[in-house]
């Protein structure tokens, strides 16, 4: 039986959600990245001292949280609390034990509290917190690089701060790898910063609860969270429940998700398995064990009971297996930077498993992964300019009682940079944004639009382009009846691009992308 009120359980945790919320808010107002300022390209929670995740802000994609939830875990295997002392901060971008590409750098805030007892001190919790940086070095944003140590800067598990003094070596060795030295530090500082405004709340909920630490607390929650995610599955038709769908790539390239799902409504869990699934791919969009069980289990948690808490009791109940080298388990050295083109495509054929356990909850195929884009050249006076990446989405698909939302980005919940951010950072002008009418598919509930986004670059110098574009010849399908939507298009001067890596550009080039549209739900 619980030691909680039930009014005070309450009042602890939704404490903890407004702190973590001010973390993620300080951190996109300090943040130099625009990805992270303006769309929202972050994860942001709190650990306990056992590193489980026990509350997420609800800012940030499911991509970053649910991999940063299994990587603060792996940073505190290689550098143990013990090791730890006041003013120390962890750091890494290890892309096969965090969120998948070096882009995503992730780092870990300590909150210290001083303990009775006369032992070595040790954290009471955690702060973590994974952004997309603007520049590791290397390849870029984009697909075309040929292993991962061709993509970026890899930092492995280390400490960026030691006992609150910055450790020089790392950092020397951050800020002489990246075009962008300032941004990045700025960046890091952001993190660092927002992981103290957490630390501060969380300490000041302890006082005022006269709480040594909140280890009673994460298991309550913990527990909890898992108990109710398993009363969900056990409520489910038992069985094992078969689905795949396929991507298409801009060179013309295919990609099978294979998936089975088993639903043991006995012990109240589900594991979905990907045997079947594509070998891994040469270009640079493998997605590593972390990520792909980031969005298994936030499809599967959307579909099963969304209200549930996000934590590691929660995911707890959902299992998944991946073939080792597959594509949706990448192994040392397959590249992964845009990993997300795969990553974010998995719930469509999740969600085709989830529509013959719960038809009611599930929804059409939509358009998948953002469209990403990269953009550097000279200016006039030769010094570089470098954007971050900006991201654009299609449509996502109808769903039993609603049409799917337009020009929306599921699964991942990163919005839109507004496009004048985007010409205020680089010599970038659009000519044409606007909803793709008639992308969506029809049916008695019908797919959400594409849009049609063209732009240009205002230089008289050649310039770069990183596109990272799918579903360019299959389209999203629809489902029980429903239509497919649009498939996209991705052109340069009116002409189809057939590749996946940087392409060489001349001035006043126009670029054309056609978003897709999402499938329909039901006969029409």
């Amino acid at each position: 039986m619980s030691d909680f009120d039930p009014i005070e359980l309450e009042i602890l945790w939704q404490s903890l959600i407004s702190t973590v919320n001010e973390q993620a808010r300080a951190l996109q107002r300090s943040a130099f990245s625009p990805i992270v300022r303006e769309a929202g390209d972050l994860a942001n929670a709190v650990f306990d001292q056992r590193g489980r995740m026990v509350a997420q802000a609800v800012t940030g994609t499911p991509g970053h949280i649910n991999s940063l939830a299994i990587g603060a875990s792996k940073m505190l295997e290689e550098i143990t609390p013990e090791e730890l002392n006041p003013g120390d901060v962890l750091i890494t971008n290890d892309p096969y034990k965090t969120a998948g590409q070096l882009l995503d750098v992730t780092v870990l805030v300590p909150v210290w509290k001083e303990q009775k007892s006369k032992e070595k001190e040790v954290p009471i919790a955690y702060f973590g917190s994974t952004i997309h940086h603007t520049d590791v070095g290397g390849y870029g944003i984009g697909a075309g690089g040929r292993d991962c140590f061709e993509e970026g800067l890899w930092i492995p598990i280390c400490k960026l701060m030691k006992e609150g003094q910055r450790n020089e070596d790392v950092w020397k060795f951050i800020l002489s790898n990246v075009r962008q030295p300032d941004h990045m530090a700025g960046d890091l500082h952001a993190q660092m910063a927002s992981g103290e405004v957490g630390a501060q709340r969380l300490l000041a909920l302890c006082e005022n609860h006269e709480m040594q630490d909140i280890e009673d607390l994460s298991d309550e929650i913990v527990q909890r969270s898992e108990e109710a995610t398993r009363a969900s599955i056990k409520e489910l038709k038992a069985g094992s429940y078969e689905s795949s769908a396929l991507l298409d790539l801009a060179d013309g390239s295919k990609i099978d998700i294979v998936c089975s799902m088993e639903v043991d409504t006995q012990a109240g869990e589900i594991i979905v398995d990907y045997e079947g699934t594509s070998e891994a791919s040469p270009w640079g969009i493998n997605v590593v064990e972390n990520y792909t069980h980031a969005y298994t289990t936030f499809t599967v948690r959307s579909v099963l009971n969304p209200d549930i808490p996000n934590n590691f009791g929660s995911l707890k109940p959902i299992k998944m297996r991946a073939p080792k080298g597959s594509i949706v388990n990448a192994v040392l050295p397959q590249p992964g930077t845009a990993r997300h083109v795969v990553g974010m495509f998995l719930p469509n054929a999740l969600l085709k498993a989830l529509a013959q356990i719960k038809p009611e909850s599930s929804m059409a195929e939509g358009s998948g992964a953002v469209w990403t884009m990269q953009v550097n050249g000279t200016h006039e006076d030769g010094t570089p300019f470098i954007t971050a990446m900006f991201t654009y989405a299609g449509g996502v698909g109808a769903r039993e009682s609603k049409p799917g939302l337009s020009a929306c980005s599921y699964p991942t919940g990163v919005a839109a940079v507004p496009i004048e951010v985007v010409e205020a950072s680089a010599p970038i002008y659009f000519r044409r944004k606007e909803l793709r009418q008639g992308s969506g598919g029809g049916g008695a509930q019908t797919g959400g639009l594409g849009q049609t986004i063209e732009f240009s670059v205002d230089t008289d110098n050649y310039w770069e382009l990183n596109a990272v574009t799918s579903r360019l010849s299959d389209p999203p399908l629809g489902i029980f009846g429903g239509d497919s939507g649009a498939s996209g298009s991705f052109q340069v001067n009116g002409k189809s691009v057939k590749t996946q890596n940087r392409i060489k550009l001349e001035a006043e080039d126009v670029i054309r992308l056609d978003l897709p549209g999402g499938g329909g739900y039901g006969e029409s």
